[in-house]
């Protein structure tokens, strides 16, 4: 992986910040296509764990080739090879993976609690999981001798973590009760497998689910500012604060404040619900991010706000399966459809586009601010420019997304809704 951000790393021009965008807005697409596909396979609920089942040994494949970047080839085709693997796993692969996945927690309960809980544990595992390998993968491969072969060795023993963890998933899935297959929670039968909806006509009735509408700006607009959050650090800690050693300081407080982030995260979404729980994670972020604007080269100003704008955050991460799962639930209200696997393609459609455009807009506040990684101290167009992307960016972005989640109303209107469903279910 790390010589693969070696082969792409930022150029004066940022071409590769360009082609990095395009390449993950196509991406984007087949969540929403693939999500079709997997609505129009049979098989009840179960089918969703025999689509991972399926895909357990390509994934574990196209993951050990990801380290296996030739190291005697020319830059060009060091650059396609890690282009072509990358968009191998997360348009193909990854997305053939998490779109059933996400399903699971929409399908497997109606309980706002219960699919809360999956949220966090989710929301635990993908953030730890990208954090062990990000800690372990320099000083692992180094211990292994820091050539080509570590590298593959690496690769392949992750390949080999990835295919023991997805039979373990498929196995504990493999048994579950659903939802569908038992009696719901207001005593209705058990609901038999809906009828599959052609892709033009289900894209319609999601466009006109306002709710399905809102959890795709809302995890576009997130994603942008994770993607440029992730490269903030290095840059103020280079330019800012003169020393490339603080990042590594600022990292680990960073991951203080993230587990006792998740440590918290369920009683505080028990406490304030889901609506209030993301106005209290955009409003937080906004606020920090302002105080930080009033003195932007302050050190002890900058790793306070930051903690902060991350602590308030993360019970948003743990939100993301629970939102499609309402917007889901007003598919079933509305349509009489529900579009479990189409609708989920909001989570990694707005991911993907978002992490796109997140990368395009960090190389434009750059070239803007005619940034030179040759000088030995930041000119005063640098400085701003990461200012712009490290304080005020976020300020403007969290206001909007709290603006934009206003219009998620549908917290207090479900109860009633599945009251209706199970009439109207009762009926036929």
């Amino acid at each position: 992986m790390a010589k693969q951000e070696q082969a792409l790393r930022y150029d004066k021009d940022g071409a590769v910040g360009v082609v990095m965008a395009i390449a993950k807005v196509a991406d984007a697409f087949t969540d929403v296509i693939f999500g079709n596909i997997v609505d129009h396979s049979r098989g009840g609920d179960k089918k969703y764990y025999r689509w991972i089942i399926a895909l357990a040994v390509p994934a574990a494949a196209i993951v050990a080739m990801m380290f296996m970047l030739p190291a005697g080839a020319a830059s060009g085709v060091q650059v396609a090879y890690a282009l072509i693997t990358n968009l191998l796993l997360t348009a193909v692969i990854y997305t053939m993976i998490a779109t059933p996945f996400s399903a699971v927690m929409i399908v497997r309960t109606k309980s706002q609690s219960e699919r809360g809980n999956m949220g966090v544990f989710r929301a635990v595992g993908s953030y730890g999981a990208g954090m062990l390998i990000a800690i372990l993968t320099i000083p692992v491969t180094n211990m292994l001798g820091g050539t080509q072969s570590a590298w593959i060795k690496y690769g392949v023993v992750l390949g080999a973590a990835v295919l023991l963890l997805f039979l373990i998933c498929w196995l504990n899935g493999h048994n579950a009760p659903f939802t569908r297959e038992t009696e719901n929670e207001t005593g209705a039968p058990a609901e038999p497998e809906e009828d599959p909806v052609p892709f033009g006509p289900a894209m319609g009735m999601l466009f006109r689910n306002k709710y399905w509408v809102i959890v795709l700006l809302f995890n576009l607009i997130t994603a942008i500012t994770n993607a440029i959050a992730g490269a903030t650090g290095t840059y103020y800690c280079k330019w800012i604060f003169g020393n490339d050693n603080l990042v590594g300081l600022i990292g680990a407080a960073g991951m203080l404040a993230t587990v006792i982030g998740f440590v918290l995260s369920k009683p505080i979404i028990a406490k304030l619900g889901v609506t209030r729980t993301v106005s209290f994670g955009c409003l937080g972020a906004a606020i920090a991010a302002g105080i930080r604007c009033l003195a932007p080269a302050n050190f002890t100003m900058y790793v306070v706000t930051s903690l902060i704008g991350s602590f308030v955050q993360i019970p948003l991460m743990c939100l993301y399966g629970v939102l499609v799962a309402m917007a889901v639930d007003y598919n079933e209200w509305k349509y009489d459809k529900k579009l479990v696997a189409m609708s989920g393609g909001a989570i990694g459609f707005g991911n993907k586009v978002g992490s796109g455009l997140g990368s395009l807009l960090l190389s434009a506040f750059l070239m803007i601010g005619s940034y030179n990684p040759e000088l030995a101290v930041a000119s005063t167009s640098m400085r701003w420019s990461i200012y712009g992307f490290s304080n005020f960016l976020p300020v403007v972005v969290n206001v909007l997304m709290f603006f934009v989640f206003r219009g998620f109303d549908l917290e207090q209107k479900l109860p009633k809704m599945r009251e209706e469903v199970a009439e109207r279910r009762a009926k036929q």
